[in-house]
């Protein structure tokens, strides 16, 4: 059998195209199959002339016809990843989380693996829209923070519970304490204060109190410098009062969602009365560590620690605690406080511990 078949790949677009074969005599009819889903091409051959030559048939018979279906080319957009698939997929879009559309992301390309073009461009246009969203959210919150007063913005919680102390005296005891922090555009304000008050045997065995507030300027995203200004009183100790000035600079370390970390250092200056001592200046330097952990929602670890070193005398605080959401603004809390005086008078121990259990409503 011997042919020359002309094919003109213009079925795509033509809607109809005849022609005739001058060699066979034949008639080539090429028809586009228009339906949206592609169909293989089917193709009759025309059988070859009686005469064995390459003439038309001089019988008057009709021509032979020698047919083919040329679909169009498949879709990229319509054939790898079906439509309910792609409609999963862009309702995790509408949640604006990443984590949401990565996992769903991840389900559909492991059970279609020939849609990566239009998963790509799915993932693309999601990442568009949150990092969008992410944007207007920064520009709205920084505008919120600009216009608002210094008596705005204040979060906070107050802390009430019994603590056992260990040390100068073993005795059980009650404490009460607050925090309030503030974060604005540029600057951050943190203030706290904490009284743990106990009588044994008709004898005070605790008196001590505390109270701080740090404002910080933020420089960069990291970087911020800070002011101090602290009391404390622990009659057991020995310290009749205490205040402490300084400055310095803190960075942060880590600053994600669930884990934070910061650290600070700078010089101070201490005025410490002793009991039965006169007033004594000193400066010093300080540094402090504090860190913030959420494994959960409900869950949340906590440690600040701070030293100050003025030559002859070192001094250390360090408070861990870990708290639990009970319901609503209401939290149970488990605490434990050390404190260490290098250079104390008298008979006093160096070293006080504080083990709390407490209600922690905030605000």
């Amino acid at each position: 059998m011997v042919f020359r078949v002309l094919i003109l790949c213009l079925a795509s677009t033509a809607t109809a195209a005849i022609a005739h074969a001058p060699d066979t005599g034949a008639t080539l009819a090429i028809l586009p199959v228009m339906e949206p889903e592609p169909l293989p091409p089917i193709i009759w051959l025309a059988p070859p002339p009686r005469s064995g030559s390459f003439e038309a048939p001089d019988d008057g018979a009709a021509p032979q016809l020698l047919t083919l279906y040329l679909p169009p080319p498949p879709s990229p957009n319509a054939v790898a990843l079906p439509p309910a698939a792609k409609a999963v997929l862009e309702q995790a879009m509408d949640a604006h989380d990443i984590a949401t559309f990565a996992a769903v992301e991840k389900a559909a390309r492991e059970q279609y693996p020939d849609g990566g073009p239009q998963i790509d461009a799915l993932a693309a246009k999601n990442a568009a829209q949150i990092a969008e969203k992410q944007a207007a959210d920064a520009r709205a919150k920084a505008e919120a923070l600009a216009a608002a007063s210094f008596l705005d913005n204040w979060k906070g919680e107050v802390d009430l519970g019994g603590s056992y102390t260990k040390g100068n005296v073993d005795a059980l005891a009650v404490y009460g304490a607050f925090k309030l922090n503030k974060e604005g555009l540029r600057w951050r304000h943190a203030l706290s204060a904490r009284a743990d008050y106990a009588k044994s045997g008709g004898q005070l065995s605790t008196d001590k109190d505390t109270a701080a507030y740090q404002p910080q300027y933020k420089i960069d995203d990291r970087l911020y410098a800070y002011g101090l200004g602290q009391f404390d009183r622990d009659e057991i100790l020995g310290i009749r009062y205490r205040f402490t000035e300084g400055v310095g600079l803190g960075y942060s370390l880590a600053k994600g969602s669930k884990f934070k970390l910061n650290v600070e250092a700078g010089p101070a200056v201490r005025e410490t009365r002793y009991i039965g001592q006169p007033r004594d200046t000193k400066p010093a330097g300080r540094g402090s560590f504090n860190f913030d952990w959420k494994p959960s929602g409900n869950i949340e670890l906590t440690n600040t620690s701070a030293a100050f070193f003025e030559g002859d005398d070192t001094n250390l605080t360090s408070t861990t605690a870990l708290t639990t959401k009970l319901f609503g603004p209401v939290k149970g809390q488990l605490s434990y406080n050390l404190t260490y005086e290098d250079d104390v008078p008298g008979q006093a121990k160096s070293f006080d511990t504080i083990t709390a259990a407490a209600l922690v409503y905030t605000f």
